[in-house]
């Protein structure tokens, strides 16, 4: 089932969805606890397409697909272990949202990424049961402001200014991870694409080396890593994350 939220734009109101095609049905109760499938949403095209979820923390994985990690820096070795680091829910951006360029003299670029959605409190599992703590998957753009991250030599605000986590449009919660190919297109032009079963550290075992390090809460957001192929965006492009069995996300970018 394909699970989000929606912004109704004459009252404003938040309601969380279903989705089916260009359709979608309300939710009745909360989406971590069974909600059931109610009335249609009447004037669909209308309404606003909120980021899937509210996550505590946005917890993203760096270089963990084997040609990205020495694109951007010939030098740099393959991990020997997951390299983490997060971004502010602040950041979070929804379907057709607009990406806001914070620094207009500064390289940004779009990454393709699988993102996990927790589904309950998750805390030092081992790799085998890490994925029946999941409620879904959904598509991601760790959005990244190369200069400062070359500058700070840390990430967090190179990747943390506002918009610049897009997420959605939905949460898958029956995709097959080992199916998932995570691609990207610039304009329409193809830039990014890689099989989720490629990466160096896989999804189970990410959500266990994670919950060594933090509790993760159900609604957290682990963002998976992307393959080769990123690159910079300017004003005007439109980029979209797709990720076969789960779904597209498309934004546009302004300065």
């Amino acid at each position: 089932m394909k699970i989000g939220r929606i912004r109704e734009k004459g009252s404003g109101q938040v309601r969380n969805v279903a989705f089916a095609g260009e359709a979608a049905h309300y939710l009745q109760g909360e989406l971590l606890t069974g909600a059931e499938i109610g009335s249609p949403v009447n004037e669909f095209e209308t309404v606003e397409i909120l980021p899937p979820i509210l996550p505590g923390k946005i917890v993203c994985v760096g270089l963990n697909y084997l040609a990205h990690v020495t694109e951007n820096d010939p030098e740099r070795q393959v991990p020997d272990e997951p390299v983490i680091f997060m971004k502010p829910p602040s950041a979070l951006l929804g379907h057709h949202g607009v990406i806001q360029i914070a620094n207009a003299g500064h390289r940004t670029d779009y990454e393709a990424e699988l993102a996990v959605v927790i589904g309950k409190e998750t805390r030092n599992v081992e790799p085998g049961d890490a994925l029946d703590f999941v409620l879904g998957f959904t598509c991601a753009n760790d959005v990244s402001d190369r200069t400062l991250q070359k500058k700070d030599g840390q990430w967090i605000r190179a990747k943390g200014f506002d918009t610049y986590c897009p997420l959605g449009p939905w949460i898958e919660t029956e995709a097959d991870l080992d199916s998932m190919i995570v691609s990207s297109s610039l304009n329409g032009e193809p830039r990014q694409s890689q099989a989720v079963s490629t990466m160096i550290f896989p999804v189970p075992f990410l959500i266990a080396f994670i919950s060594r390090v933090m509790t993760l809460q159900a609604n957290d957001v682990i963002l998976t890593g992307t393959p080769e192929g990123v690159g910079p965006m300017q004003f005007g492009d439109t980029i979209e994350v797709t990720v076969s069995g789960v779904g597209a996300l498309t934004n546009t970018v302004v300065a």
